[in-house]
């Protein structure tokens, strides 16, 4: 990281350490790991064909990781004949400075899903971590040489899910979280420079259909992390709950599982905003908020203020803006976006006209990235949908638009496997 300022942040009851350069996109979810980014003079109308098309480069791999940006680079990850690797990008032109090995290659799902890694680098204190597919965890230097590496299913006795290790590595001061799922262990919190275990955790599974297999293994979520009640905290879900589990010592805190689908397939990051958590996944379950509160001997509790159906989000996240709780509802196929009040749960509306996709926020406008493609810039509201323009991208591929959209520094970023493009958003 370029030397700056170390300032701490408390966003929504999120404490993150970043430098002063923060129009970035460092992590999963940006910034504050919320999907939203702080960056201000952007466009708030776009053009009839969309915004301007900086840069396309291709030969990133196949893969539905999103984008990490950092200090002039762009970072991701790709199978390239075979083989998951960690790819270096300069943001001015999109061409390649590097790539680095991260481990096998492959798609460990069904055979209608792409190959390639899923999850986002995080890149923190000059260096780079990735996750591939099958669980090989790596840190590498900002030039790409390996500096540790780990195996979920082999050094901590992981139980691989149906379609692959998904979550965007949460780098905590001098601690990552893991969540390789297992019979013996759920969460293990190891040493972001040696590597070493630091303390492990293990979450009983919550209400599950053995169709879907192995309740102890791991969700296709990211963590968050916060402080409530004097206590620093993460929430993750594992495939069969949401857990709240201490950062320092791996105690399990509470629970909340009626977010979690018996299909096992948790998606999407929860929200944590004045006291709440907010989850959802889609198929058989719906939303849902749990208002977290202190026991008195030093643990926390979980109760479900209200829980809605419709908001069956997938893997598209939600956002919380304007006492709003936006998220595109819908299963594996179809869908809709949906906008309910964030205290009641009542659904205030949904939209046809924006189907089920991804979701970012960025200077009072939410990006939405379709499943087929489509990009769409939507103006919060909680009384109407209003959309403020929509465009195709070029080249569009048959794979489903699961990539979420990031914004850094004036720029779109869209991912569509092996391609990926950059588009002008800045107002000026």
């Amino acid at each position: 990281m370029r030397i700056a300022l170390i300032t701490t942040l408390v966003c929504c009851g999120l404490s993150v350490t970043r430098s002063a350069h923060s129009d970035d996109w460092p992590r999963w979810g940006g910034p504050n790991r919320n999907a939203v980014s702080d960056e201000k003079g952007l466009l708030q109308q776009w053009p009839e064909q969309g915004p301007p098309l900086v840069w396309k480069t291709t030969g990133i791999g196949e893969g539905m990781g999103g984008v990490a940006v950092s200090e002039g680079r762009i970072y991701t990850t790709g199978d390239i004949d075979g083989t998951a690797w960690l790819i270096a990008l300069r943001e001015d032109d999109g061409s390649q400075i590097w790539k680095a090995k991260i481990g096998s290659g492959g798609n460990p799902g069904f055979i209608f899903q792409p190959d390639g890694p899923r999850a986002t680098p995080t890149i923190e204190d000059n260096r780079i971590y990735a996750l591939g597919q099958y669980g090989d965890f790596v840190c590498f230097t900002l030039d790409g040489k390996e500096v540790w590496r780990k195996h979920y299913v082999d050094d901590f006795g992981g139980v691989m899910p149906k379609w692959g290790y998904s979550e965007s590595p949460l780098v905590d001061g001098d601690q990552i979280l893991c969540v390789p799922g297992g019979s013996e262990v759920t969460m293990v919190a190891i040493n972001k420079k040696t590597a070493e275990t630091i303390w492990k955790c293990q979450v009983p599974a919550g209400e599950f259909n053995p169709r879907y297999g192995n309740d102890s293994a791991a969700g296709y979520s990211s963590a968050i992390v916060f402080e409530f009640a004097g206590i620093r905290q993460y929430a993750q879900f594992t495939a069969t709950t949401l857990a709240g589990v201490e950062a320092s010592t791996g105690k399990l805190l509470w629970r909340y599982d009626k977010p979690a689908n018996t299909h096992r397939i948790p998606c999407s990051t929860p929200i944590y905003l004045d006291g709440v958590v907010f989850a959802a996944t889609a198929y058989d379950a719906g939303g849902g908020a749990a208002k977290l509160a202190a026991d008195g001997q030093g643990g926390v509790t979980a109760d479900e203020v209200w829980f809605n159906p419709i908001m069956k989000n997938h893997h598209g996240g939600m956002i919380i803006a304007d006492g709003c709780l936006y998220g595109a509802a819908g299963g594996n196929r179809g869908g809709f976006l949906v906008c309910l009040d964030r205290e009641s749960g009542d659904r205030l509306w949904a939209e046809r006209e924006a189907p089920k996709g991804s979701l970012m926020m960025a200077d009072g406008r939410l990006y939405q990235r379709v499943e087929n493609g489509t990009m769409i810039l939507i103006e919060p509201n909680r009384n109407k949908y209003i959309e403020r323009g929509r465009f195709e991208q070029p080249d569009r591929s048959r794979s489903p638009a699961w990539p979420h959209p990031v914004i850094a520094n004036g720029k779109l970023y869209l991912r569509d496997q092996g391609m990926l493009l950059c588009y002008d958003v800045a107002a000026n």
